[in-house]
């Protein structure tokens, strides 16, 4: 008999009570998850076995990928994120971080209330630090990422190159905050300028961006091949 599935109306407001979405076009009057729903559909139809998020606040993305991962019945989620405090570190290393994963043992119960401790894997960590071992950790390739770390453009393409590093054709790349007009405006965001440069490569990448809150963009690699991308 096969297993019910996570989402069901107890669990949905326990996501927007816990996992606390901010920017991804929800709506918690009638229980709506906006892009967390794509979030979760996505890994349900592409059946990834490694997915990896940079950046959460309260980890409403990971939550809503792990959910599709759990539902599936196999693959693991790889969550990076150095728990910065918007108080300890300033607003250049976070806009919305409140030290949520600083403790292991709160981090396990956070996602234990989900139902899904058992495939998110914490790593304390900047994606700096993360990835130099990420052949050593011997993870195996990225099929889904969810960008959401440092949104300069250094970071924004920092992380989006790792993640390029490390994923294969047709592995599928999520860029949030795509659409913070004012913030890219006075460069406190970069990632609609990474959005422009990657659209001058469709040989490399296939791109649909909803330009809706503060926007995500879902981005298919259509080649795995070097790419020595010169800006800055």
């Amino acid at each position: 008999m096969a297993q019910a599935l996570s989402l069901n109306s107890d669990l949905i407001d326990n996501i927007f009570r816990y996992a606390k979405p901010l920017g991804h076009h929800q709506e918690s009057r009638n229980l709506n998850l906006g892009f967390g729903f794509l979030y979760y559909g996505l890994v349900r139809a592409l059946r990834p076995m490694h997915v990896l998020v940079i950046g959460s606040g309260f980890g409403f993305s990971v939550v809503c990928l792990a959910l599709g991962i759990k539902d599936n019945e196999e693959g693991r989620l790889s969550f990076v994120d150095p728990s910065y405090s918007l108080l300890r570190n300033g607003p250049f290393k976070t806009v919305g971080g409140i030290g949520k994963w600083d403790n292991p043992v709160r981090v396990r119960e956070h996602f234990e209330q989900f139902g899904v401790a058992e495939i998110v894997h914490h790593y304390k960590q900047t994606s700096e630090e993360f990835f130099p071992s990420y052949r050593v950790s011997k993870l195996p390739p990225i099929d889904v990422a969810f960008v959401d770390g440092n949104h300069s453009l250094t970071s924004v393409r920092h992380d989006f190159l790792e993640v390029f590093a490390h994923c294969r054709k047709n592995s599928y790349i999520f860029l949030h905050d795509t659409h913070l007009p004012i913030r890219e405006l006075v460069h406190h965001s970069g990632v609609n300028r990474w959005l422009k440069i990657l659209k001058k490569e469709p040989e490399l990448f296939e791109i649909i961006n909803f330009p809706f809150d503060s926007g995500v963009a879902l981005i298919r690699v259509k080649a795995r091949r070097p790419w020595k991308c010169e800006c800055r």
